[in-house]
């Protein structure tokens, strides 16, 4: 059965650090909704005459956010119906609120919850100040709005709970709040593969 593995949480919680590492190791496909996306929403952002690096305004999310999670998923699940372990990473707020999104995205490519092994990590840090000295060391004009903005940015940062039908033990909730990434990257693997 293949898995079909996401990492969710919020920007600068190392989610995509996380994620990589665990493709490496194990050779899963691996699919970043941000890098996906990046081109077309470039092209998007500076045709309306929007900053082409905004990822967070309500401008970008309008015009965007779902092209970029349809690209990923329609990536992702092809990987999934040939059998490969598939990685996907991103925020993914409004999909893991709806209850039946996973089963109709499986439902997509004529898969369901009872053959397809979905597990959600959803990687997190202990506080916003953390948040906030991560995403401002990766110095990345994609963030320029969230420090920009960032009373308003982290309502994002909050801790999400998964509404999608999936046993608990397929649910991980990880704190990534360590300076050494392998603490969290062994409590990950742990839960994904033993």
């Amino acid at each position: 059965m293949s898995k079909l593995l996401f990492f969710l949480g919020g920007a600068g919680s190392g989610k995509t650090t996380l994620a990589k590492a665990l493709s490496r190791k194990h050779k899963a496909a691996f699919f970043d909704m941000d890098i996906l996306l990046r081109p077309a929403a470039e092209a998007i952002m500076t045709l309306q005459g929007l900053d082409p690096s905004d990822r967070d305004s309500p401008e970008y999310k309008r015009l965007c956010r779902d092209l970029g999670y349809r690209i990923t998923m329609d990536a992702a699940l092809d990987n999934v119906q040939l059998g490969i372990d598939t990685i996907v990473v991103g925020p993914f707020t409004k999909e893991i609120g709806t209850p039946d999104w996973i089963a109709q995205e499986l439902a997509r490519i004529g898969r369901s919850l009872e053959d397809t092994d979905v597990r959600v990590a959803y990687i997190y840090l202990e506080n916003e100040a953390l948040y906030h000295k991560r995403i401002s060391a990766r110095q990345s004009p994609l963030d320029e709005w969230k420090l920009a903005n960032w009373d308003a940015f982290t309502a994002s940062l909050v801790r999400k709970e998964i509404a999608w039908p999936l046993p608990a033990s397929s649910v991980a909730y990880i704190d990534n709040s360590s300076d050494d990434p392998a603490i969290a990257y062994a409590e990950l693997e742990r839960w994904m593969y033993e």
